[in-house]
């Protein structure tokens, strides 16, 4: 029997080391050496200070600045650990809602998010886009598409004294195509937009 164990423990261990140890740092090492950016979480730095992540939308409320699609991300209730609060933009809890579209609460959620919106946006031209009150799947979608950053032109240019002809140019410049011209939609990551925004004008967030 020693016969069969020692070298089925010795194989056990030897695969352990490489798979287990040896690959993922090599694979670690290669992806910091080719893709530095990517692999240490696609930060994004103003003045020097990380302001967060190209891949994790964050929470602007303020009229002067682009805001992103809703989120779904909960977290733990602090005074209640077996229930749950909203937490947007959560990267520990990814998720949506899971309701059904025929989900009274869902429905009157959407509809709260489309009032609020459209009252956010009182002089806006063209149709309310979907993304602007419906979460992503993972709740933390870091982009918008060209239409609902259109959508909210009236708004910011009124707030940041500038046309909205200097804004839309600033959003086809910040606008990314789709991936190998044939994958995805073309979106606006809303951090990045807004940063370039703060370039041409001072606000406070």
């Amino acid at each position: 029997m020693l016969k069969q164990l020692l070298p089925s423990t010795l194989l056990t261990l030897l695969l352990t080391v490489l798979l287990g140890l040896g690959y993922p740092l090599a694979m670690t090492g290669l992806a910091g050496t080719l893709f530095p950016n990517q692999a240490h979480g696609s930060l994004i730095e103003k003045n020097g200070a990380v302001v967060g992540s190209a891949l994790i939308g964050q929470g602007f409320t303020k009229p002067e600045y682009f805001h992103p699609r809703p989120s779904a991300t909960t977290d733990a209730d602090p005074n209640d650990p077996t229930k749950t609060v909203s937490a947007p933009y959560n990267a520990a809890n990814s998720g949506a809602s899971n309701a059904a579209p025929t989900s009274k609460s869902y429905i009157e959620s959407t509809q709260a998010l489309v009032d609020q919106v459209k009252a956010e946006n009182p002089d806006a031209r063209v149709p309310l886009p979907v993304d602007l009150i419906t979460a992503s799947g993972s709740g933390l979608d870091p982009h918008i598409s060209p239409a609902a950053a259109e959508y909210q032109l009236p708004r910011i240019a009124r707030a940041r004294g500038i046309s909205e002809n200097e804004l839309r140019a600033l959003v086809t410049a910040n606008t990314e195509g789709r991936v190998f011209g044939i994958l995805g939609e073309a979106a606006v990551n809303v951090l990045k937009l807004n940063l370039a925004l703060d370039r041409r004008g001072s606000a406070a967030r």
